[in-house]
């Protein structure tokens, strides 16, 4: 574990994909609000999307970037690492019920998000106690 931890001009690696992650979600969000919806389009490739579905989308993929962006630079906060893993879990999730039950959402484009969400998840898996103080020390009258 100690390369998983090793870390590049003070960030360490799980940090620097975070930044990657949110990066990718930015560009993501940016299409949806301001572009022609290409990547949002992309990402429900059978399905029409419209404006206000486009927004919904950049709106919630913004605030799962932000996440990323703000546990990158503070690992060791247990509860915004937390939300972070849970906000990276709940949209590849429904990405996956998308794929799998309503047929919105083509296997390519799961692949595509999968390498971004999967990858970040397991990390943060991996990493859950890496980064901190270790469990919490009782609280001393």
């Amino acid at each position: 574990m100690a390369g998983a931890r090793k870390k590049m001009g003070g960030l360490p690696a799980l940090g620097w994909w975070l930044m990657a992650v949110g990066a990718v979600r930015l560009a993501f969000t940016w299409s949806c609000f301001f572009g022609s919806a290409a990547l949002c389009s992309a990402a429900y490739s059978q399905a029409q999307v419209t404006g206000v579905h486009g927004r919904t989308v950049g709106v919630w993929t913004m605030l799962s970037c932000t996440l990323c962006f703000l546990c990158a630079f503070n690992l060791d906060d247990r509860p915004l690492y937390a939300a972070t893993f849970m906000s990276l879990v709940y949209a590849y999730g429904h990405f996956v019920v998308e794929h799998l039950v309503y047929h919105t959402v083509g296997a390519a484009s799961l692949a595509s998000l999968g390498f971004f969400a999967v990858t970040a998840i397991v990390w943060m898996l991996l990493q859950w106690n890496a980064y901190g103080s270790g469990p919490r020390a009782a609280k001393q009258p």
